[in-house]
């Protein structure tokens, strides 16, 4: 086991590491005294689909819904859209209809109306990407001990007003800008714009990061990716159920970000994509005329090479087979998220000792 993750987790104690996909929240209690390999794990419905999946329950109940709570991942907002479309009403409070749009106007304009109490005749549901009184529980039953920490990811397209795309490739380029270091990507403190995320801090009480950064601090937690950076620029893919993430690393440091929606891109198109990204030659603008997020980059790095050797991670990573080496960090790909937000914060705790 890492040095730096003993030292944290014998001066923390046990740890939850959460990662919030779009399909699947992927969760790992480390515990000190115990090597990685015996930490108990958990890979489970993200909680936006356990959203989509009452809304439906109560569309085929032919019932109003009025949802409460907070800001968390929009990945129910398509089941919103179906029950509007059978004649059933949608509530929301106005913190809650964030989940679906940073824009009151944009939430209304979907049919949803905004209402601070529960209208009559409407089935409460409860919005949150994470639930203390849930996994106390689930660790409860399962005989697990309390965790004095918790590190939580989800993917955030913060509040921008130019747009949910262009915002999240400026907030690529804001990370890049104030520290290269994807350890300084875990948020003690989190930025304003980041609006899902800091509903989730306010859930955990812990560090916060973006799911991309996550898996690519869990990427870098393996010694021969992190040791192959140091010889040569390398691509790091994370082709995740919603989103592919690649990022250009050399000697530890982001040197740019590429994000695409996964369902978008045909294997010659992302392959045409990273070949382009690779060279730095591609602009934001062309990934978002396809549908995509865009890219950021650092500054230049001529010695870094053209970035060839690549590595593959993610639930849908069998869609780039043979195109570089598939990782497992510590044996276990679904817990990559969830790894690397552990090896990343001791990291940066280690740092700033």
């Amino acid at each position: 086991m890492d040095a730096l993750i003993q030292d944290l987790l014998r001066r923390s104690g046990p740890v939850l590491c959460v990662d919030i996909g779009s399909g699947t929240q992927d969760a790992l209690l480390a515990r000190p005294g115990l090597e990685p390999h015996n930490w108990p794990r958990f890979v489970l419905p993200s909680p936006a689909r356990m959203v989509a999946q009452r809304i439906r329950e109560l569309t085929l109940l032919k019932r109003d819904v009025w949802l409460y709570g907070g800001n968390m991942g929009g990945g129910f907002g398509q089941a919103v859209r179906e029950h509007i479309a059978a004649g059933l009403k949608v509530s929301a409070t106005a913190a809650a209809s964030r989940a679906l749009h940073d824009r009151e106007d944009v939430v209304c304009g979907m049919g949803v109306q905004l209402a601070e109490d529960c209208p009559a005749g409407h089935v409460p549901l409860f919005l949150t990407d994470y639930s203390p009184e849930f996994w106390a529980s689930l660790l409860r039953h399962a005989g697990l001990p309390q965790p004095h920490l918790t590190l939580a990811a989800a993917q955030d397209h913060g509040e921008h007003g130019q747009g949910n795309r262009a915002g999240r490739m400026r907030m690529w380029q804001d990370l890049l800008q104030k520290s290269a270091s994807p350890e300084a990507w875990i948020h003690a403190d989190v930025p304003p714009l980041l609006t899902r995320l800091r509903a989730l801090r306010d859930k955990t009480g812990g560090p916060v990061a973006d799911t991309g950064v996550s898996v690519l601090l869990g990427a870098l937690s393996e010694p021969e990716v992190m040791e192959r950076s140091f010889r040569e620029g390398i691509t790091i893919v994370n082709v995740g159920n919603g989103h592919t993430v690649a990022a250009l690393v050399y000697k530890g440091i982001v040197r740019g970000v590429y994000e695409h929606h996964t369902g978008m891109r045909s294997l010659p198109e992302i392959l045409s994509d990273l070949e382009q990204f690779r060279k730095t030659w591609l602009p934001a603008e062309e990934v978002r005329a396809s549908g995509g997020h865009g890219t950021a980059f650092g500054p230049y790095c001529e010695e870094a090479g053209g970035y060839v050797p690549t590595f593959i991670l993610g639930p849908r990573r069998d869609m780039l087979a043979g195109q570089g080496r598939f990782l497992s960090p510590h044996g276990d790909m679904m817990q990559a998220g969830s790894f690397g937000l552990l090896w990343g914060w001791a990291r940066r705790r280690a740092r700033q000792a």
